[in-house]
């Protein structure tokens, strides 16, 4: 037993593994089996029409991301850079510097406003989108029910929507741990809705379902903490205030820029072979894609997980340690990447002889192998990009602004000829040649010339 518990920690050493991340790898394995269990379920119970459909409709509920513009990393290390000149308080609520706490408080109660407003806009603009989008591209064979799954889902997305930079606040403030519990336990509640969604044969109603799934676990999250928010939200802010203007909008316009640019890098794929190849091709690549982000969003926790911690180092202006922290990290999560993409290559491999039917709703090996190529190449880009985040900067811009430009338009272009094939090259040719090779270029030319180092003045100014 001693051997066995010495050799359990030099293996937790060796992969940088703790508490937080653990919770969120858990969150990420449980997406993966539940993930697995609903594709089968997929096969069973939805057509090669209908899972395209399934698919299109999650792609268009991710626009939510459009909407957020990145604000919620904005409140992340907004609230990161304040609560680490706070204490925590045995009675759930923090104490400390005057100056701090009203920063604090005024960054709740901006994000409030926010979201508020952008949840009207998201539920005004989203459920005619899609309306408008699957009434353009049905076809005459198609038959498909989609209307009322698809305002369920655009409703339940906009009004769950505020619950989401509550999260990134709580995270902000020192309580990494705990909402990685809780995003483990949204995972779970999330494959349960959508199997009982696709068992009851309602699976187009399954996005919706995963959607209310995860609100439920989060309400119960938000309401065990009400004692800190409402503290915050109440209290009368001063004269030291969050500017939005001069603080918050020249980080979070090139935040959103990023945001919707990665969205049109990784999502837009699905939309355009619907409307350019129909709805099977869509599905194929809707199915294989999932999987292959899985897997990155597996492994981006460990660098996700210390978003925080970046936050914090770089407040107490402790550099050394943040780049320690930082590389470390990165080879630890990118070996592991690489271990278990190499490892699902083989299972696509593996099922086109074992299970031939479910493997002709994905796409070729060698296709799928271009999309992890692509989506390593996306992993290191996004863990560049949350370490310079962390000084609530974006200089990766122009980064996304192009690798979105190059990929959207290559799969225009190639997707009708080509289908899922033109697909993937267009997305290992925008990630890999573009996005991989300028954002190393941009790091490399940051930390050389020390831009990143300087700490905005309105949180200086409270030491």
């Amino acid at each position: 037993m001693p051997l066995v518990q010495a050799a359990a920690k030099r293996l937790k050493k060796l992969v940088g593994l703790d508490r937080a991340i653990a919770y969120t790898a858990m969150a990420r394995i449980i997406s993966i089996v539940g993930s697995t269990i609903t594709v089968l379920l997929i096969v069973h119970f939805l057509s090669p029409v209908q899972q395209g459909y399934y698919y299109a409709l999650l792609s268009l509920v991710s626009l939510q991301a459009i909407f957020e513009l990145g604000f919620s990393f904005v409140v992340q290390q907004l609230a990161a850079h304040e609560s680490v000149h706070l204490e925590y308080r045995p009675d759930g609520t923090f104490q400390g510097h005057p100056a701090a706490y009203s920063r604090l408080a005024s960054t709740l109660q901006l994000t409030v406003r926010w979201y508020s407003r952008a949840a009207m806009v998201l539920v005004a603009v989203l459920v005619p989108l899609g309306w408008v989008f699957f009434s353009s591209h049905r076809h005459a064979a198609d038959h498909v029910a989609w209307r009322a799954p698809w305002i369920f889902a655009a409703v339940a997305c906009s009004a769950t929507f505020l619950l989401t930079p509550f999260y990134s606040f709580i995270d902000g403030c020192g309580q990494v741990q705990q909402v990685a519990f809780m995003r483990m336990a949204e995972a779970a509640a999330a494959a349960v809705s959508a199997w009982i969604a696709m068992i009851s044969h309602h699976g187009l109603y399954a996005p919706g379902m995963i959607i209310c799934g995860q609100a439920m676990v989060g309400a119960v999250f938000l309401w065990r903490r009400r004692r800190l928010l409402a503290a915050l939200y109440r209290y009368p802010v001063n004269e030291h205030t969050i500017s939005w203007r001069s603080e918050v909008w020249p980080f979070q316009w090139k935040i959103a820029v990023s945001w919707i640019c990665a969205y049109f890098t990784a999502q837009a794929f699905i939309p355009l072979l619907f409307s350019l190849s129909g709805p099977v091709q869509a599905g194929q690549m809707g199915m294989s894609l999932s999987i292959s982000s899985y897997l990155s969003v597996l492994l981006l926790s460990w660098i996700s997980t210390k978003a925080t911690p970046f936050g914090q180092l770089i407040a107490q202006r402790r550099f050394v340690e943040l780049d320690e922290l930082f590389f470390r990290t990165m080879r630890q999560a990118l070996g592991l990447l690489l271990l278990i993409a190499g490892a699902a290559l083989g299972a696509v491999v593996l099922l086109g002889i074992v299970y031939p039917r479910l493997a002709h709703r994905m796409v070729p090996p060698h296709v799928f192998a271009l999309l992890l190529v692509a989506m390593t190449c996306n992993f290191v880009v996004q863990g560049l990009a949350i370490y310079l985040r962390s000084f609530k900067r974006e200089p990766f811009l122009y980064v996304y602004l192009a690798t979105a430009t190059i990929a959207v338009t290559l799969v225009a272009l190639t997707a009708h000829r080509w289908g899922a094939m033109g697909a993937a090259v267009s997305y290992a040719i925008s990630t890999g040649g573009v996005g991989l090779t300028s954002g190393m270029m941009i790091f490399r030319r940051f930390r050389q010339r020390g831009v990143t180092l300087p700490i905005p003045q309105a949180t200086e100014s409270i030491l």
